[in-house]
């Protein structure tokens, strides 16, 4: 170890209980409006951000402008021969507020498919990458490639761009940029787990059948990709992902430097991976059953003796939600539909059964309900999307449409630079009346 290394982890390990401390005696003492335990742990529940694309009811789950996840289902105009909406117009929604006709989908998938041609240089950058490179980083430098694109830099530098303008030309690079997420994911797919085999777009397919075909999965993995897209849109503006792409978004960045910092943020492992963890945990407890299916009281025994083993059951609970997480249920629906007897689902339809009870009666989890992540990996495995690393870039597609929104609505209502301020540990010890 070098000589300033050394020096630095003795000053880590000196420094760390004056946090430890200041959290666990002091968590409750003021800063302002808020306390020490918030202002070290992350900013936990502090009101300071902005958003009507998104909210998150503890009781009734993510709200889109206002409707519940059912009611988006429901209303919104589906494609034809399928099951789920169109994700052009749940777009439309996100954008306007309002339920768009036929004609207003139409419209926005035209806009799509005349916007999706994605540049050769983007896919010669993706090629030059190493092939073991993770999808996600693939996926974000693919989308800073295309930053010279941006309109909104191109207007910008004219300088006689009003501010109250700023929102026109970050709406022309969003939808550009939305347009070609699709391509661009499914090229990155085909690339690195299928030898290169790439598979042309179809223009006459919306954005949902369109990822489907490129990606090779035959249907109704059309109707996976627009449910999976839509419900992870967006998840209001203070979980990771959403809020790096809202503040590089603040610094007057372009959306191609601002998703991707989204997607940066997302593939990390307390955010974005949380799918491919509770799927890979479900399988090592089928392995382990020898593929044999359990009782209930069995499958509610070997969850006591994870929980006593000191270990989590993943996929169960939330920050927020104080129910079950109404993403699980749209999926729960579509799997009671189309995989019922599949052995993997059938485990977490018994997890879905016992693991609540289990967790309320040892009394630590505030919510022991499944969440958005309970599920969704094991779809893409029944419908042979078997690699891992790359759930998160579906996640990222998704993501993009909030956030997308998000920020050209911050450019409308020309919201500042973000700028928290912070303080020393020095004088949150003073404030805590430490000596």
């Amino acid at each position: 170890m070098s000589a300033l290394k050394k020096k630095l982890q003795e000053k880590i390990e000196a420094w760390r209980p004056r946090t430890t401390r200041l959290v666990k005696e002091f968590g409750e003492v003021k800063v302002g409006e808020v306390n020490i335990g918030q202002v070290i742990g992350g900013a936990r529940g502090i009101r300071s951000l902005v958003t009507d694309i998104s909210y998150l009811d503890p009781m009734e789950g993510i709200r889109f402008r206002g409707f519940t996840i059912p009611e988006v289902m429901e209303k919104l105009p589906k494609v034809p021969g399928g099951e789920m909406p169109y994700v052009e117009g749940f777009f439309y929604l996100l954008l306007t507020g309002e339920v768009p006709t036929k004609e207003d989908v139409e419209e926005v998938a035209e806009e799509f498919r005349k916007r999706q041609e994605v540049p050769k240089y983007v896919f010669d950058v993706l090629k030059a990458l190493p092939i073991d490179s993770h999808p996600m980083a693939m996926f974000s430098a693919a989308i800073v490639s295309m930053q010279k694109e941006s309109v909104f830099v191109k207007e910008y530098e004219k300088g006689n761009l009003s501010k109250n303008d700023y929102w026109a030309p970050t709406y022309e690079d969003g939808l550009t940029l939305l347009a070609r997420l699709p391509k661009i994911a499914a090229f990155i797919y085909r690339l690195k787990y299928k030898g290169g085999n790439i598979i042309p777009s179809d223009p006459k397919l919306d954005m949902g059948g369109n990822f489907a075909h490129m990606m090779g999965i035959k249907k109704p993995y059309d109707d996976v990709a627009r449910m999976y897209f839509i419900l992870h849109s967006d998840h209001e503006s203070g979980n990771v992902s959403a809020h790096a792409g809202h503040l590089v978004a603040s610094a007057l960045s372009d959306v191609y430097y601002s998703i991707s910092a989204m997607i940066n943020g997302l593939a990390g492992p307390l955010h974005g991976l949380a799918n491919q963890e509770v799927l890979r945990w479900t399988q090592q407890v089928y392995e382990q059953k020898g593929g044999k299916v359990p009782t209930e009281e069995e499958m509610k025994q070997f969850v006591w003796d994870t929980l006593k083993g000191g270990q989590v059951v993943p996929g169960f609970g939330h920050a927020v939600l104080r129910k079950t997480d109404p993403r699980y249920m749209a999926q729960r629906e579509f799997c009671l539909k189309h995989l019922p007897d599949y052995p993997l689902f059938k485990y977490v339809d018994l997890l879905f059964k016992v693991v609540p009870p289990v967790l309320l009666e040892q009394g630590k989890a505030k919510n022991p309900w499944p969440n958005v992540d309970a599920q969704s990996g094991v779809i893409q495995w029944y419908y042979g999307l078997t690699e891992y690393d790359y759930y998160t870039v579906l996640f990222g597609i998704g993501r993009a449409l909030g956030v997308v929104s998000n920020i050209i609505w911050d450019r409308a209502l020309g919201y500042p630079i973000e700028r928290p301020k912070s303080l020393t540990t020095a004088m949150l010890e003073e404030m805590a009346g430490i000596k």
